[in-house]
């Protein structure tokens, strides 16, 4: 009987979760999924959702987020299951609801007029309301219910949107208000020692002299940022440079931002320490900042930054790889919570050890070594596990152990299953970097690559993303080519296999007759008219990441037209380069391999092998090489070679002379 009660009581709460369904229904997007059963009659982007406002003369929301951000979240819970909200919104609005990782030229378009309007950066949720026409006239980002966190609420702010369309001379006002206007202004011959100065003393105004970073809070990791830095220091040994850089990722690699028990970065943290961490695992930060962790344990010899590195790889293979493909990210929240998951509270652990018969003084060490206090640094008495003691407890090892078996008594959190072409290159072209330090993570990214080829490359064609099980539709967006082309040009000078070139440069012309037009370079050839930008701070961008592929490509080939097209780009677009460099840490980076000039190695394939690892350690951060049949090793320029040697050493002794 028990069992029928229950039957019945779970077939009610499934009726009454699923009172409503939109035509979200349909989309594949765990993050549209999430809002199918709203009660606000979400559209996804397309001419539909656009036609009907058009033909209703209807305004028109749009709402921007993606599956594993927490205030998305808060912002559904309060007001788009709210059924007075959904109300004023389905008889007044179109109501439209985009996943900025399905879309991210719409969502950097929206941004980047936010950033223009509002002076600072937006985020997610970001809140557009447009005319029928799609004229923005509003935008916001997290917007609550009711008045509050300095915004009068959706509750006010709808009626009065209403209010305003029928006032034409006011509504046409706030449209022209957010009409971006687009500034070009042509970049100058500028000499690269000057532009070094210029980035790392911008760079220095930004530095937390006390906890490393860029900021106050919220604070990223900024992985381009964090490149640039070294690679300056190689270049012109500005220990400045060097300092800010190190100083950040060791303070990174012993804070929260770091899972300390099982490996990986969170996306950013809410405090100045790197202590709280938004507990958010993205693909894309923990990729971007293995390479950048490989780059720093080949400077120092620090074996801190290459446990970083294993850890790291470790665990995204272990929680965010499904048949052969890296999946997206996961949630902050665990069973309601946030970070409930990854926290832990001083009195139980403690507790819990004692009863292991665990000594007082190895538990006291222990605990006091990973952070986790009485008073804890997570909502009063939890603790987020951070490194703030040097002398290392012989029991850590066997504690950590510990920590990981009570995490596997909670719930793992919500994994977006998401496949983006863009974000696995990435981790491919991290596994391809991470072989300096073990070759057999060479093998484990041509076991990626070649997984995602087979998926997201089918017939020839490129698309953007996919869940697993299903067939891609979306095709790729600048991005996916531009990190796709990167991680094949790594992979190809870590085992020279032709074929990861050939099809990089295929990739990279597909790039460019989809993509630049009119010397402008766009995210997208889908008619959404979305520029690319040089923002580089939650991940590298892709324009710049381009730009820097196309030079290599020149350098590789010797073909001339891409070196043109990249200083054709900055001609018309790279202004940023005088007045805020630091703001483009990336295209910094390209402009200076740009200037500097890519030095060539040439040899046989056997050769390059051989000598792979001495190539490794060259002081010059822009070295390339090339099959070539020659027995000797060749140094070359795009146009020249200028050294030549039958021993791999003596010819680095030339180099490194040439380049000082």
């Amino acid at each position: 009987m028990k069992k029928i009660i229950l039957l019945i009581l779970c077939s009610v709460w499934l009726l009454a979760e699923h009172n409503y369904t939109n035509a979200l229904i349909k989309e594949h997007s765990p993050y549209l999924q999430q809002h199918a059963h709203n009660p606000v009659n979400w559209y996804p982007w397309g001419k539909e959702a656009f036609e009907k406002a058009e033909k209703e003369n209807k305004l028109i929301f749009l709402s921007i987020g993606y599956s594993t951000c927490h205030w998305c979240h808060e912002m559904e819970a309060e007001s788009f299951t709210d059924t007075d909200v959904a109300k004023l919104l389905n008889e007044n609005f179109i109501s439209i609801k985009v996943d900025r990782e399905q879309y991210p030229q719409v969502d950097k378009k929206y941004q980047a007029l936010y950033m223009a309007v509002h002076g600072e950066r937006g985020g997610w949720p970001l809140s557009i309301f447009l005319s029928p026409k799609r004229e923005v006239f509003f935008m916001g980002t997290y917007i609550p219910k009711e008045e509050g966190y300095g915004s009068e609420g959706l509750f006010n702010l709808l009626p009065s949107f209403v209010k305003l369309q029928q006032e034409q001379k006011a509504f046409q006002e706030a449209i022209a208000k957010h009409k971006k206007t687009e500034v070009q202004t042509s970049l100058k011959t500028i000499q690269t020692l000057k532009v070094m100065g210029k980035v790392v003393d911008d760079i220095a105004t930004q530095f937390d002299s006390t906890h490393g970073g860029f900021a106050k809070r919220p604070k990223f990791p900024e992985a381009s940022k964090l490149e640039l830095l070294l690679d300056i220091y190689i270049l012109n040994g500005n220990k400045k440079a060097f300092d800010m850089a190190e100083k950040t990722l060791k303070k990174m690699a012993k804070g929260g931002i770091y899972d300390q028990v099982e490996g990986g970065f969170f996306r950013y943290t809410t405090d100045n320490a790197w202590q709280i961490p938004h507990f958010e695992k993205m693909l894309y930060t923990n990729a971007e900042l293995i390479s950048v962790y490989v780059k720093l344990y080949e400077m120092t010899g620090d074996k801190l930054y290459k446990k970083i590195v294993e850890e790291t790889i470790t665990q995204m293979e272990k929680n965010y790889m499904q048949d052969d493909a890296y999946l997206s990210a996961s949630d902050a929240d665990s069973d309601g919570e946030e970070g409930g998951y990854f926290i832990y509270e001083y009195l139980g652990i403690k507790s819990a050890l004692k009863e292991k018969g665990w000594k007082a003084k190895e538990i006291e060490d222990v605990l006091s070594y990973m952070g986790i206090e009485e008073d804890g640094n997570i909502d009063g008495d939890f603790s987020q596990p951070h490194i703030i003691c040097e002398a290392v407890p012989s029991e850590l090892e066997k504690f950590k152990k510990y920590l990981k078996k009570v995490r596997d008594t909670r719930t793992f959190p919500f994994v977006d299953k998401k496949i983006n072409t863009a974000w696995n290159a990435m981790m491919i072209k991290a596994l391809f970097e991470a072989s300096k330090i073990d070759k057999r993570y060479f093998t484990l990214g041509q076991k990626r690559l070649e997984g995602l080829l087979w998926r997201m490359y089918p017939l020839q064609t490129l698309y953007h993303q996919t869940l697993i099980g299903k067939i891609p539709t979306q095709k790729a967006l600048l991005e996916d080519y531009a990190f796709l082309v990167d991680a094949l040009m790594v992979g190809y000078e870590r085992g020279y296999d032709e074929s990861y070139l050939k099809l990089a440069q295929t990739l990279t012309d597909e790039a460019i007759a989809k993509f630049y037009k009119h010397k402008r370079w766009y995210l997208s050839d889908d008619g959404i008219e979305a520029y690319a930008d040089f923002d580089d701070r939650y991940y590298t961008s892709a324009l710049s990441l381009m730009l820097e592929d196309l030079v290599r490509m020149g350098s590789l080939t010797e073909e001339l037209k891409y070196n043109a097209i990249v200083k054709e780009t900055i001609s018309h677009s790279g202004a940023v380069l005088e007045t805020n460099p630091a703001f483009a840490p990336k295209l910094v980076h390209t402009f200076l391999r740009l200037k500097e000039g890519d030095i060539i190695i040439h040899a046989k394939r056997e050769k390059l092998r051989i000598a792979q690892t001495k190539l490794d350690k060259v002081a010059y951060p822009f070295i390339l090489s090339r099959v070539q049949e020659s027995d000797e090793y060749l140094a070359c320029k795009t146009t020249m070679c200028f050294a030549h040697d039958k021993n791999v050493t003596k010819l680095i002794e030339k180099i490194e002379k040439a380049v000082k």
